[in-house]
């Protein structure tokens, strides 16, 4: 099974998503053919795994599903932009400004929670965002007009409290990767004493 952790996104996110995503596709029009991440599927990914064998997974939900210590925090969403940020686009994202460093602490809880496996640390730091498209082909000159349009686009501030993460399996298909969640785990405050 592929395995991540990740933060479910309310209606309102979903909404403020929703309009970006149909402003970029009005701004950049075919000059990129993209897939969109459909409005139930948003979700803020904490710790993407990837493959775990079947006589790994129970071990490693089990390790995943610990409590979480930490109180629960908002998030901001703010800006769009892409990956990489030169050359050909393959990513389309909204932006956080609120919420960053609690979201780099619980990636980096779940880093320690799963290198007893053998799950390496990413070597590229961590980015806090939320996928609006998978760009599937677009020429590397297409760069600077998606860049154009991303920068023409505001981000109304949507603020949502988060105070659970969730233990997701990712199923691809055809259509698109499908989310089922395993785990949820709360956000628990650690009792004073």
């Amino acid at each position: 099974m592929r395995v991540f952790v990740g933060v479910s996104v309310d209606d309102a996110v979903r909404r403020q998503a929703q309009r970006v995503i149909e402003e970029i596709r009005t701004r950049i029009g075919s000059r990129v053919n993209a897939r969109w991440v459909p409005l139930e599927s948003l979700h803020l990914t904490v710790r993407f795994i990837g493959h775990v064998g079947d006589d790994r997974a129970p071990a490693l939900l089990d390790a995943l599903a610990h409590p979480l210590e930490g109180r629960p925090f908002d998030i901001e969403l703010s800006g769009c932009g892409r990956f990489p940020p030169r050359g050909a686009p393959r990513v389309l994202w909204i932006g956080l400004t609120r919420g960053l460093e609690a979201l780099v602490a619980l990636h980096d809880e779940f880093n320690r929670r799963i290198a007893r496996f053998g799950y390496e640390p990413e070597n590229r730091p961590f980015s806090a965002h939320l996928t609006l498209a998978r760009v599937k082909d677009a020429p590397a000159a297409s760069g600077r007009n998606v860049d154009e349009a991303l920068s023409e686009i505001t981000v109304t501030p949507v603020v949502q409290r988060v105070d659970r993460v969730t233990v997701f399996e990712s199923r691809l298909s055809p259509g698109g990767p499908r989310y089922t969640p395993l785990r949820e785990l709360p956000l628990r405050q650690r009792p004073a004493g």
